[in-house]
Formats: C-alpha cells, sequence, structure tokens
C-alpha cells in the first residue's frame, strides 16, 4: 500500500469534557495555564483524565496481576492488517459467533468489531455489547493477536469476572476499546493505534486509524 495516497480513516472520538466514562472513572478536563486571550505569548494547558478514555488500548496490568504495564508492551499487535466485521448483536448481548456473518472466518491477525451498541460516545449507555470469553479462544485459536470493538469494554458494564479480559490474558491477546466504527464498511484495512509509553500505566490512549 502507498502510505501517500492511502486514504486516512480515523476511528477515534473526539477527546473533550463530553466524553462518557465509566461510572466512577475521571471524566477528562483541561487546565489553560497561558493564552493569548490572557496576554501570553503562547497557550498552555494540561489535563487530567482516565487512561481509558475514547479510543484507548488495555494494558495487560489493568486486568491480570503482575500484568505488563502499556509502555512495556510490544508495539507490532498495534500496526499492520486488521478486518473490520459487523456483528449482528443486540444491546445487552455479548458477542459470540452466531451474531458474526455466517462461515466467518478471520483475513486478517487484528479484528475490530462494529456491534452500533455505543452510537454517541458522549452519551454514556450502560446497555453496551461485550465479547463472549470463549470467542475470544477462537479468535486467538485463528492467530489473532489484537481484537477491539466500539464499545467502552469488552466485558460488560456490570461485569465484575472481567471474563473475556481473562481470557485476553490467558492468550496473550491485545485490546483496543473505544472505537468509532459506525463510518467503516465491513473489510480489510491497516491499522495504526500505538498506545504512549507512560510509566506504570493500565492503560493509553490512542489515536486509531485505518488506511484503506
Amino acid at each position: 500500500m502507498d502510505l501517500e495516497v492511502a486514504r486516512i480513516i480515523d476511528i477515534s472520538p473526539v477527546i473533550s469534557p463530553r466524553l462518557g466514562v465509566f461510572p466512577g472513572d475521571v471524566p477528562f478536563a483541561q487546565k489553560v495555564a497561558m493564552d493569548f486571550g490572557m496576554g501570553d505569548h503562547l497557550k498552555l494547558s494540561a489535563v487530567t483524565t482516565t487512561l481509558h478514555i475514547g479510543a484507548h488500548a488495555d494494558a495487560p496490568s489493568h486486568y491480570e496481576a503482575g500484568g505488563a504495564n502499556i509502555a512495556d508492551v510490544a508495539l507490532r499487535p498495534y500496526l499492520g492488517l486488521c478486518e473490520v466485521v459487523t456483528a449482528d448483536v443486540a444491546a445487552g448481548q455479548v458477542v459470540d459467533r452466531s451474531h458474526l456473518p455466517r462461515g466467518f472466518l478471520p483475513r486478517a491477525p487484528r479484528i475490530l468489531f462494529r456491534t452500533g451498541t455505543f452510537p454517541n460516545p458522549e452519551e454514556w449507555n450502560s446497555g453496551f455489547a461485550g465479547i463472549r470469553a470463549d470467542l475470544v479462544d477462537w479468535l486467538a485459536d485463528q492467530q489473532v493477536v489484537l481484537v477491539g470493538i466500539d464499545t467502552p469494554s469488552i466485558d460488560p458494564e456490570s461485569s465484575k469476572t472481567l471474563d473475556a479480559h481473562r481470557r485476553v490474558a490467558a492468550r496473550g491477546l491485545r485490546v483496543l476499546e473505544g472505537l468509532v466504527l459506525d463510518h467503516v464498511q465491513d473489510g480489510c484495512y491497516q491499522l495504526i493505534a500505538m498506545p504512549l509509553a507512560i510509566e506504570n500505566a493500565d492503560a493509553s490512549p490512542v489515536r486509531a486509524v485505518l488506511l484503506g
């Protein structure tokens, strides 16, 4: 693929104070220290936020005691061929193979699920779809190295056992959550979604894009 002419498809929501976060988590806030409108010679600001804001990569330390922090994970899983696939799933369900196109087999080592169950990142809803734990195992058996979803989590909001995350940990996959895929057609693309090297961090926001 010629990167100079490739179409860039942004699959990240705009990060702002309006962006929904898990109940009890830290919302995004920006504090301006210097600004042209205040008579300063430049603009300077700081932010406070959960690291699980918008499109983000979970670190193994988020769901596994002793797991690697985000600054220590290999970057290769976040870069390369991916497949976007629509899961015909209702709100409150978890995606399993029955929700995927008939006869679906992954054509890429990175799979991004479009569920449509979290349609507006600025309006939190608790009924978004997660992923069934045994689907994670099946994907790993198909040599998938990364799974992504257009909801805040691969597990339902109410889950305390985090079954999908636990299978991701057991099988060594990587996770992208909070993607925006409503404008993306099913098919194969090149994914770029690099996490920041934040020391001791359990996640990192990403600017996730597809080239296609």
